[in-house]
């Protein structure tokens, strides 16, 4: 195991995946069908004492493509509209902030972020990467626009893999 508790293996994997080395890495968040880290965990000041907010960081590249398309359809407008229309969604929404404030919180404290967590939470919708990535590792159900965003990668033929793309 590394100092900061992930094994060896999970760290090269997420080099190999990364194409560098990963940085504040505590540990491995979600696994891919094949086992290999797709989200890691990631500590609220890097090693090099920079804040970082992104606590569950997508490390895939195949899942940061298709993610990356699926943002590219607009789909974010589209979702940032329906929380000022949807007052219950928005309030889903802003318990997955919460959620993600004291996740981190459970990491360290940080002032410079303090209050603000990932992917627009929970205002807007900014980045579905963060958004999936916080779905991915903690489960259905907390993330309201991660878990869509799942939903409607899984449902294109195009989209979330249905085989590993690491084998």
């Amino acid at each position: 195991m590394s100092a900061a508790g992930v094994a060896a293996e999970d760290l090269a994997a997420i080099a190999e995946l990364l194409g560098r080395e990963p940085r504040g890495v505590v540990a491995v968040a979600h696994r891919c069908r094949c086992g290999r880290p797709d989200v890691v965990e990631t500590a609220p000041r890097l090693p090099d004492g920079t804040p970082f907010p992104t606590t569950f960081y997508l490390v895939d590249p195949h899942a940061a493509a298709v993610v990356s398309t699926l943002e590219s359809s607009g789909l974010m407008r589209e979702m940032t509209q329906r929380l000022a229309d949807d007052e219950d969604l928005a309030a889903a929404y802003t318990a997955a902030h919460e959620d993600y404030l004291r996740r981190r919180a459970a990491l360290g404290a940080v002032p410079e972020i303090e209050g603000v967590s990932a992917g627009g939470m929970p205002t807007r919708v900014k980045c579905l990467h963060a958004l999936v990535g916080h779905a991915l590792a903690v489960g259905p159900g907390v993330n309201p626009f991660g878990d869509e965003a799942l939903e409607l990668l899984r449902a294109d033929p195009t989209g979330w893999p249905t085989t590993c793309p690491h084998r």
